[in-house]
């Protein structure tokens, strides 16, 4: 008995199949490889990009610290600094109507601070008011001593004539 199924329609498709399947391992393989490749590419993208928000976070924080550093800088005074802060002293005066004069510029003995000595001139009031500015400044000052007199009047009024001696604390050679 003869079948009347086709062979040769059968041994092209089983060829067919074949190659398919080749065709599919193959184009299988090249997936998973090219996979891996764009896989290691995001990895190291994504560590650059932490790395990136690192150093913005960095560079965001050097600038509040800057801000905080220029700050605390303002309460220290450099060797270099002497004359503005010596200026800040007597516009202090200016601002509450007394006038002030430095006598006196010198380090201390031990290198703790810079002794300054000054005069002001002015009503009581005047002078308390600028005592009271010193003793808020943004510099860490200590009176050492202070000679307060009654001075020349004029009519009413009354000048007092002030004499101290304070230490620049934070003072940074």
């Amino acid at each position: 008995m003869q079948s009347n199924f086709p062979k040769v329609p059968f041994f092209i498709s089983i060829i067919f199949f074949i190659l398919s399947c080749l065709l599919f391992v193959y184009l299988n393989r090249l997936i998973n490889s090219d996979d891996k490749e764009v896989r290691a590419k995001e990895e190291r993208w994504q560590i650059e990009a932490r790395r990136r928000d690192e150093i913005k976070a960095l560079d965001r924080s050097v600038r509040v610290i800057e801000v905080e550093r220029a700050a605390l800088e303002t309460h220290f005074a450099r060797s270099s600094d002497i004359v503005p802060f010596l200026d800040t002293m007597e516009e202090l005066a200016t601002q509450v109507g007394a006038k002030a004069e430095v006598t006196s510029v010198a380090i201390a003995d031990d290198h703790s601070g810079l002794l300054v000595g000054m005069k002001a001139t002015g009503l009581f009031t005047e002078l308390y008011k600028f005592l009271t500015l010193l003793e808020n400044s943004q510099y860490a000052l200590e009176f050492v001593s202070m000679d307060i007199k009654k001075g020349s009047s004029t009519g009413r009024l009354v000048d007092w004539d002030m004499i101290f001696n304070l230490k620049l604390l934070s003072f940074v050679e």
